[in-house]
């Protein structure tokens, strides 16, 4: 069966593949470059496409820095040694991202006569980022039956977030026990100019938290 897989070049939506990949799926990779600060996760999941073997790796430019309302896409700084205790959207969040990334998903799934689209959110160990929730990801499964040819036909196009309801623990848990290769991945939001993690940013923290918990080094320091 194939699945569009939203590919990042991070340990989520990698092992998120990973899994769908041993669910069965043949995987097709999109890869958005969105005019974020630095090219380093395109790098990271070229080379995870071809950990991944995938069928095709799409990828798509759709510069949102134009849009802005994001450090990600902005010269704005990056939150380092945030409190991730303080229930508050941070900056690194890019307004719609996953709506717009999952639209592209939706229209090439379409092409494709894939009824599959995988993304590696997930609802624990995130930034309260709001298109990370289930309530998100039902709205536009809703959404796909009403604005596309193959919905109003009948099909059912499904969102796979299989990270939902994992901690990173779990998820690094999960991509070691598939026999995966973090050291491919990227999740510094703001590396320096040789790539090397800031060790500061919020997904730095949540990641080097993760890798503590599972009891697993993060090749990336070792």
């Amino acid at each position: 069966m194939p699945a569009v897989v939203l590919l990042s070049g991070g340990l989520d939506s990698y092992t998120a593949a990973a899994i769908a990949q041993r669910d069965g799926f043949e995987l097709y990779a999109l890869t958005v470059n969105y005019g974020q600060r630095h090219l380093r996760e395109l790098e990271s999941a070229r080379r995870v496409a071809r950990a991944l073997a995938v069928v095709r790796h799409l990828e798509l430019t759709v510069d949102l820095r134009a849009v802005g309302g994001s450090s990600l896409t902005s010269a704005e700084p990056v939150p380092r040694d945030r409190d991730l205790n303080v229930a508050d959207i941070p900056s690194t969040y890019v307004p719609a991202r996953n709506t717009i990334f999952l639209a592209l998903a939706l229209g090439w799934a379409e092409v494709l006569d894939a009824r599959d689209i995988v993304i590696g959110v997930n609802a624990l160990d995130y930034s309260g980022y709001p298109d990370c929730r289930p309530e998100f990801l039902d709205a536009f499964e809703r959404l796909a039956a009403i604005a596309t040819k193959a919905g109003v036909e009948g099909a059912r196009t499904r969102v796979h977030a299989p990270l939902l309801t994992f901690s990173k623990a779990d998820i690094i848990r999960s991509g070691t026990a598939l026999g995966l290769d973090y050291s491919l991945t990227h999740s510094c939001y703001d590396p320096d100019a040789q790539g090397r993690p800031c060790r500061r940013c919020d997904s730095c923290v949540l990641r080097a938290k993760g890798f503590e918990e599972a009891g697993v080094v993060d090749p990336l320091l070792a």
